[in-house]
């Protein structure tokens, strides 16, 4: 008798059906200020509700969404913060990653462009709205830009040796954390941060917040038009290629290279995919992501990007994966002597 193959499981649809629900609740919670609210102690629905400016029952079925999701639990008096949220989700403690998620909450409504954008072949999103025209879009960007990179700029600096180094060119740096926690961990370090205009004006806010106003120089800069300062030991770019084509990202390589000293040290930390393009699944979407969000959005595969600085004239180049579960990887390539 033939036995009939076991049918797939649906979750994953339903799971993928369903996925904003969580996302919504999330980030609505963090936007009307759930979880700054609840920083001190815990409160009734009545006086969450009150203080947000919300209805009691709409809120209740809100905050019992959110402790299903692990954002907050439920006592005897009402609500308060989970650990992860405790640590994640409150303004002004080191870890805090509510304006990235606030500049996730700016992204919801384009992502639902998706089809269009396939359809038209360009941004849903404006660059230069979270680039300098719009204000409050672009300090969401650059400060989550800062929550972010301050867990990764921890990682790189543990995968990087700068001993002997002294000069340090950081291309497209944003908020200048990758330059803040280099300059605190080598003492003999100068760091100069190129970004566009409005994004060095929040940037140089966040390194005298760092401490690193002496050594760490935020300067204007387009580094599509702008030649880059000379006499560099090392060059970093990171979280810069997956807005660039494949030419300016090699023109970027060749721009590193004229302005680095022999020997000096190139660095590119970013998102890649693997050979292919498929994996893994967070480069895909983050793809999307930058399809929706950058006129030339999209992600390069390391194996390329290392061809690119060979044929630049680097040598000794190396790709390494951050440490689980952070996405990126670095490559990194010395300059040939002259």
């Amino acid at each position: 008798m033939n036995e009939k193959a076991p049918q797939p499981d649906p979750g994953l649809i339903m799971k993928l059906s369903t996925a904003y629900w969580d996302s919504q609740v999330f980030l609505t919670a963090n936007r009307i200020g759930v979880f700054e609210y609840l920083a001190d102690r815990d409160k009734t629905v009545e006086d969450i509700a009150h203080a947000l400016d919300t209805h009691v029952r709409p809120t209740q079925l809100m905050l019992n969404a959110c402790t299903a999701l692990g954002l907050l639990e439920k006592t005897e008096q009402g609500f308060r913060n989970s650990e992860i949220a405790k640590v994640f989700l409150l303004p002004g403690k080191p870890t805090y990653m509510g304006n990235a998620a606030k500049y996730s909450d700016d992204l919801y409504n384009t992502w639902g462009k998706l089809e269009q954008a396939l359809r038209d072949d360009k941004p849903m999103l404006e660059a230069s709205q979270y680039l300098g025209d719009d204000e409050e879009r672009t300090r969401h960007f650059v400060y989550a830009m800062h929550n972010r990179a301050l867990g990764t700029a921890h990682a790189l600096t543990g995968m990087l040796n700068l001993a002997g180094r002294r000069q340090v060119l950081d291309i497209g740096g944003g908020p200048g954390t990758y330059s803040c926690l280099l300059a605190a961990q080598y003492p003999d370090v100068h760091c100069k941060v190129m970004d566009l205009p409005r994004i060095v004006a929040h940037a140089k806010d966040i390194i005298a917040s760092m401490g690193q106003q002496e050594r760490v120089q935020a300067t204007a800069g387009d580094y599509h038009l702008d030649t880059f300062p000379q006499g560099n030991d090392v060059v970093i770019i990171s979280g810069v290629f997956h807005r660039e084509t494949q030419q300016m990202c090699q023109t970027l390589i060749e721009k590193a290279h004229a302005s680095l000293v022999s020997g000096g040290l190139l660095i590119i930390s970013d998102v890649f995919t693997d050979k292919g393009g498929t994996s893994p699944v967070f480069a895909t979407l983050f793809s999307l992501n930058m399809l929706l969000t950058a006129e030339n959005g999209g992600i390069h595969e390391d194996a390329d990007v290392s061809l690119w600085m060979q044929k630049a004239g680097f040598a000794e180049i190396v790709c390494t994966p951050f440490p689980q579960p952070m996405p990126h990887r670095l490559i990194q390539g010395v300059k040939l002597n002259d």
